[in-house]
């Protein structure tokens, strides 16, 4: 069978990184998560993905992975019918495992991405692509048109890659759109973002973060007075129901790394905010 060689811009680039995390877990004993579909996509595309085993960084993908689908089920659980957008979708098979059958699915990226991602997915009545860049006002007008709220927002290993002016543009443009909504973002802060070129995942491609937020709670009081912040959390300090999911092995890494404090590890943050 002819494998798909992917045709990515450099950003673009690193959603190889976490789709690979995801199939090499799937094949462990005990597994953070299982994802047969990453397993086979891994299979059908050309690429050295082999420069990414055993990076320390693949776990903490997978824990932010974790933790974005478990917002996603709640949101879900209290509102079977809302509307959720991935932004900066990737190749991620969040949809596969928790959607609840009743709600509307939004995935967002650039063409290239899409493109890549049309072969391996397919549109359905409650799950559509959109091939365009976060910051074209565009793709909002299409999901509040296509569907109903509330609405959650995830941009997963998205956002800390655009300039600062862009976030800013990313944040007004769904506060505007979307009132009241939800938006689960992760941010870098100056300890993860000054060692990016020693970042044993970040060091192997040419993709580099361009915003760091040291404060999301005074940035966003900044730019969108009555933002609420309803959770934020390192990988290190993750809800305690999550952790206690975890297999053995890997609460125990989670604590011996919060022993550490590491500023690397501290200043990389995973937060849920509602929109004013």
């Amino acid at each position: 069978m002819d494998r798909e060689k992917p045709l990515l811009g450099t950003v673009q680039e690193t959603l190889l990184i976490p789709l690979y995390a995801r199939a090499v877990e799937t094949r462990k004993e005990h597994a953070l998560l299982r994802d047969p579909r990453a397993e086979e996509i891994v299979a059908s595309i050309d690429y050295d993905f082999g420069r990414f085993d055993g990076l320390p960084s693949l776990t903490g993908a997978l824990l932010r992975t974790l933790l974005f689908d478990r917002w996603v089920a709640e949101f879900l659980s209290a509102h079977p019918q809302a509307t959720v957008v991935e932004i900066g979708t990737g190749l991620n098979t969040r949809y596969e495992r928790v959607d609840n059958g009743r709600a509307r699915w939004f995935e967002l990226d650039l063409p290239d991405v899409i493109a890549l991602r049309r072969r391996f997915f397919t549109d359905t009545p409650q799950r559509t692509m959109i091939a365009s860049s976060v910051t074209d006002a565009a793709w909002a007008a299409e999901v509040a048109s296509g569907a109903g709220g509330p609405y959650l927002f995830l941009a997963e290993a998205v956002l800390p890659y655009l300039d600062e002016a862009d976030v800013r543009q990313v944040v007004d443009l769904l506060a505007d759109r979307f009132p009241g909504a939800l938006l689960a973002l992760d941010t870098a802060g100056p300890g993860f973002f000054d060692t990016q070129e020693e970042h044993d995942a970040l060091s192997r491609v040419e993709a580099r973060m361009h915003w760091f937020c040291p404060d999301l709670p005074a940035q966003l009081a900044d730019w969108r007075p009555g933002a609420d912040m309803m959770a934020s959390h390192t990988l290190t300090s993750l809800p305690a129901a999550l952790l206690a999911q975890l297999p053995l092995p890997y609460r125990q890494m989670v604590a011996a790394l919060a022993a550490q404090k590491l500023p690397q590890a501290e200043g990389y943050r995973l937060n849920l905010i509602r929109l004013p």
